[in-house]
């Protein structure tokens, strides 16, 4: 095989071991501590500075900016994480994704297959759920470390190559071509970490002199360039989120460009700065030098951003103007300052549960949308909304359990109470089920299911009756309404009846070879999970007309 192709080959062969290892390294220490990071971004970032702090620990930890970049761009969708607060965790996470470069300077690719084994015997044998996940971690950095010594390998008669030593040399003359080649491949690769680790293999080269074959003054544009580069993966994340998504994106790529060009005109100070932090007596060593670079440019542009977040939140609302339709995260109608009067705050909760309700009747529309116009947007609107529907179930539950604890409560405000409880649960228990329809819709677009006309017809059908239940369950609730609570009991049967016809067509349709057999499950579950948000409109009818005949008892008695 020519030289040059096995170079080739061998180099994105070993990109994309190391892009496996760190994206599966990533997906293994978020099973670690994932739900664990995004309480904490979702709590702890009203400071800008704590923003930063936990965006570069969650960066570090998870392994990868992206992952955080995203992760921030899914929350300020849900309305969890305003604009400001949301660029502050970005700005940390450009610093937390200088860990793995710091991690590629250390000579760990001597150990790296035996790391791998281990973490193979760990991952793929032993049962325990924690210790598989460790085993993942373990084994993808040996993995990681496997992708660089293949990149080193391949690149060792690179040294000898005259036309790859023009390159270097023109790269060194002309740092604008660095910067462009640097932001071009981190852009296709979408990693930095990945597209610097080949420039840390770079340097760690040697030439036949025993210099190395990239120089630190010529590595700094590239490394610049993959700082811009990276924000291609936000703006793909933003497109089809909300205007305050789009505005973090933005502003993402805004600090990153800026700061990487400004940098541009100081690469002979920073150069002497770190050349002095880390001297070079081997070409390895200028991987060591280029981890140093990369975490000073991103602390430095951090610290210079900081003052200016609120500046630059306002320059980017000014280019994305409107405003965005954000469900409020939090009660909006409980307070804590009447749980001494149980009938003012059970009343109260019921009007957040009718909210919650309706934000509930939201997602399912969305959800339909999603499944019935393959609309992948608003399946991912309906998952952002879940999240809502959680927080408020958690802190509706907490204050009712408040209510039980403070106040001294009747035998009819304690049944109340508990059928508030259990109301809360059948909300987000239909949030869910929401949630279920618009995987399934996730499902039908990516393996391109096909449903007939007919079928469509009757999932629409479907819908139309649960809709129903739900408005009418939201005004009984709220209006404490015995009437529409009756409509929704007898809505429920209707609907029972309507899946048993439903599955009973569908199977009737697949012998006669006018459904596709594939479509079935999921058709099936569709039919599932909207009688199931029927069962959760009873319950919270029944809840209602139960409170209604008890304070009739009482009013007669």
């Amino acid at each position: 095989m020519n030289q040059t192709v096995e170079i080739i080959f061998g180099l994105f062969g070993g990109l994309a071991i190391f892009i496996f290892g760190m994206t599966e390294m990533s997906s293994g220490l978020k099973k670690l501590a994932g739900d664990k990071m995004r309480k904490i971004l979702k709590v702890l970032t009203g400071n800008p500075i704590i923003g930063i702090l936990f965006g570069a620990l969650v960066t570090a930890l998870v392994q990868s900016s992206s992952a955080t970049t995203v992760m921030v761009i899914g929350f300020i969708s849900a309305g969890l994480m305003t604009l400001p607060q949301a660029i502050a965790v970005i700005l940390g996470a450009n610093i937390g994704t200088t860990v793995t470069s710091q991690l590629v300077a250390f000579k760990i690719g001597h150990y790296a297959l035996p790391i791998a084994a281990i973490g193979f015997i760990l991952y793929f044998f032993i049962k325990n759920k924690k210790v598989k996940n460790v085993g993942q971690v373990i084994f993808s950095f040996g993995l990681l470390f496997v992708g660089l010594n293949t990149m080193s390998a391949v690149m060792k008669p690179l040294a000898y190559s005259e036309a790859f030593q023009n390159v270097i040399l023109q790269m060194q003359s002309t740092p604008i071509l660095g910067l462009i080649v640097g932001t071009g491949m981190t852009a296709i690769v979408q990693s930095s970490s990945a597209s610097i680790a080949v420039l840390q293999n770079l340097a760690s080269t040697s030439n036949p002199d025993g210099t190395s074959l990239m120089t630190l003054t010529a590595a700094l544009p590239f490394l610049f360039g993959s700082n811009i580069g990276t924000t291609i993966t936000a703006i793909f994340a933003s497109i089809g989120s909300g205007i305050n998504a789009k505005r973090a994106a933005l502003a993402h790529s805004v600090f990153n460009i800026i700061g990487s060009l400004v940098f541009m005109f100081f690469i002979p100070v920073l150069a002497y700065v770190v050349m002095k932090i880390s001297p070079v007596s081997e070409a390895s060593d200028v991987s060591r030098q280029i981890a140093n670079s990369h975490t000073i440019f991103n602390i430095i542009n951090t610290l210079l951003w900081l003052p200016l977040i609120g500046i630059l939140a306002k320059v980017v609302k000014i280019i994305f103007p409107g405003e965005d339709h954000i469900i409020e995260n939090h009660p909006l109608y409980i307070d804590d300052k009447v749980l001494g009067t149980p009938s003012i705050a059970m009343d109260l909760a019921t009007k957040e549960l009718a909210r919650m309700a309706l934000i509930t009747e939201e997602m399912m529309e969305t959800a339909e949308k999603a499944f019935v116009e393959n609309d992948m947007i608003a399946a991912k609107k309906v998952h952002d909304i879940e999240d809502t529907v959680d927080n408020l179930q958690n802190e509706i539950v907490e204050y009712l359990s408040k209510l039980l604890s403070t106040a001294m409560l009747t035998e009819n405000q304690s049944r109340r109470l508990t059928g508030l409880m259990h109301v809360v649960n059948d909300i987000e228990r239909i949030g869910d089920y929401c949630d279920n329809i618009a995987e399934s819709a996730e499902i039908k677009n990516s393996k391109k299911l096909p449903f007939s006309d007919t079928a469509l017809k009757e999932i629409k059908s479907a819908f139309v009756v649960v809709t129903d239940m739900v408005d009418q369950t939201i005004d009984a609730l709220n209006n404490y309404d015995a009437a529409l609570a009756k409509k929704v009991l007898a809505n429920e049967y209707i609907m029972d009846d309507l899946e048993r016809d439903l599955r009973e067509a569908h199977i009737d349709r697949l012998n006669k070879g006018l459904c596709h057999p594939h479509s079935a499950i999921t058709f099936v579950e569709l039919i599932h999970s909207l009688e199931r948000i029927g069962d959760h409109c009873n319950n919270i009818a029944e809840m209602v007309l139960s409170d209604v005949y008890s304070v009739a008892k009482n009013l007669s008695d």
